[in-house]
């Protein structure tokens, strides 16, 4: 190289470091503003990723079938108790030989039709009752036959009634079991929402820390592309050593790789949010457009934990079952006992029909009564001739195996069911604490995550001032590009683990926990 090229070119690096030197040095997110509004995709904010998601989710259309099967339930056990009309009707025809004078004819033809009609039901406190109406239509060749066709009516009123049994308690058993199990449902479902709102909001955030990450290594590459571009340029001036370009080189390589995995945690990050959501992005993948709040109220942990212990969906769920399991208990230990019922009944009988004489040998005989079935059903229902009847059952199982292991096995399950709600509480607190830690931190975390950045940038800086001046190696500078960036995925991760501790705690507490200032103030300006 000629001396007068040689001193072009020291003229053409002293310009380009004196241009960048007096470039002033930018906030850390402005600094990433024009990459960021460069990035293709489309654009989605939370708002509206959470309508996709409660369309969308299958846990959540999962959990709306559960609550609505449990209301079949409810139906079902509560049609338990519903009045239930019956009616049979059946029709003999018959003919029998005789051997005796009075069976009123060689071959006795009788035609009869009988029926049964009426209501019955269970009350909630155990009792059966049931209304019925016999009726009886015989029409017969006999000659002994005072009314062909007869009719015969009976009506009663029977009532069954255990005394031991539990009344309410073991006869709506099933009921109330399902009762608990629909309200349990129900806030399962209503929880779900809450969840799979708050599984969208974390993994919002992650799909903003994962571009925004993106953004960082794309602007770290091209700084490591500038970068081996001035090495070269020092180099042919003879300002450093071919080991200095190398080391420019093999940062510049490393970045690219950098920049290309980046890229690919971007778009798999965006196909996993995609998933979640159940929609599809219009090009290539989604680009988030809210950012991340930092500041959020902080209340005091022990509040937090007793609104989570009290509104939690998922607990009061939980505390549901408790109760279902009791009432099939309770139920098993008033069944355990011996089974006494009350028994009774009363009601009244009727006969109509169509008068025949009945010729015993020199004899004409009638009867006084006659009448048609209508005839015979009033008798019954005016208890022309009434009867009733009361008494009671009593079953005593010898040893009361069966009765009083089921009791104790049903008693099991409702321990479990205790403990299960108690483990879920314990739980519960552990995770309100752990994200309460995390949120009220968050302030303290981003502002540290950002003094990192400022300083990392100053350090670079004053690298590239010293690396100009000859008392910095590329190699040294190159790391204080590598920690620069570092730093960078450090604010991006605490701008983002505070907003999903705060998503987290409205999840733990069902919606109880307050939404921060800034979505007050973004509520307001809509």
């Amino acid at each position: 190289m000629s001396r007068k090229a040689s001193l072009f070119l020291l003229f053409v690096v002293v310009l380009a470091l004196s241009v960048s030197e007096a470039q002033p040095v930018s906030n850390p997110d402005s600094v990433l503003q024009t990459i960021l509004g460069g990035l293709k995709g489309t654009p989605l904010p939370l708002a509206g990723a959470v309508r996709h998601a409660l369309t969308n989710a299958t846990s959540v259309r999962k959990a709306e079938a559960a609550y609505l099967g449990a209301e079949g339930s409810v139906r079902r056990d509560a049609g338990a108790f519903d009045p239930e009309a019956f009616f049979t009707l059946n029709h003999l025809d018959q003919q029998l030989p005789t051997a005796s004078f009075f069976a009123g004819a060689p071959v006795l033809a009788n035609r009869q039709t009988t029926s049964r009609s009426g209501l019955r039901m269970r009350l909630p406190i155990g009792t059966e009752l049931e209304l019925t109406l016999n009726t009886t239509r015989l029409a017969t060749n006999s000659n002994f036959a005072f009314l062909n066709p007869e009719y015969d009516a009976f009506g009663s009123l029977n009532i069954r009634q255990p005394l031991l049994g539990g009344f309410s308690a073991s006869a709506r058993k099933q009921l109330t079991r399902s009762e608990f199990e629909l309200e349990a449902e129900k806030a399962r479902y209503d929880q779900q929402v809450l969840g799979v709102s708050a599984d969208v909001e974390r993994m919002y955030w992650d799909l903003y820390a994962a571009e925004r990450d993106y953004a960082v290594q794309k602007l770290t590459r091209d700084r490591a592309e500038a970068f081996f571009r001035e090495t070269e340029l020092r180099s042919r001036a003879g300002l450093v050593g071919p080991n200095q370009v190398a080391n420019a080189k093999t940062f510049l390589a490393q970045q690219e790789l950098l920049l290309i995995e980046r890229e690919e945690q971007f778009d798999r990050q965006s196909d996993l949010f995609a998933s979640l959501i159940g929609v599809r992005p219009a090009e290539t993948r989604f680009i988030p457009t809210d950012q991340p709040p930092t500041d959020y109220p902080a209340d005091s942990v022990d509040a937090l934990v007793a609104r989570a212990l009290t509104d939690n969906l998922d607990l009061q769920a939980a505390h549901r079952s408790v109760d279902a399991a009791r009432a099939t208990a309770d139920a098993a230990g008033w069944e355990a006992l011996p089974n006494v019922t009350l028994v009774g009944s009363m009601g009244g009988s009727g006969l109509g029909g169509s008068n025949q004489a009945v010729i015993f040998g020199t004899d004409t005989l009638r009867i006084s009564g006659s009448g048609s079935f209508g005839d015979a059903i009033n008798q019954v229902t005016r208890r022309r001739f009434p009867n009733w009847n009361l008494g009671i059952e009593v079953t005593f199982p010898i040893g009361l195996r069966g009765g009083l292991g089921e009791k104790e096995r049903l008693e099991a399950q409702f321990l479990i069911a205790l403990q299960n709600s108690i483990e879920q509480s314990r739980a519960l607190e552990e995770q309100v604490r752990t994200a309460y830690r995390e949120v009220s931190h968050g302030q303290s975390r981003v502002a540290a995550a950002r003094a990192g950045v400022d300083a990392a940038q100053e350090q670079v800086r004053i690298g590239l001032i010293e690396f100009r001046n000859g008392r910095l190696t590329a190699f040294e500078l190159v790391r204080l590009g590598e920690d620069y960036a570092v730093a960078h995925q450090r604010y991006s991760g605490a701008l983002v683990r505070t907003a999903k501790a705060a998503a987290t705690l409205r999840q733990l507490t069902s919606g109880g926990y307050p939404p921060s200032r800034h979505d007050e103030r973004k509520n307001n300006d809509n």
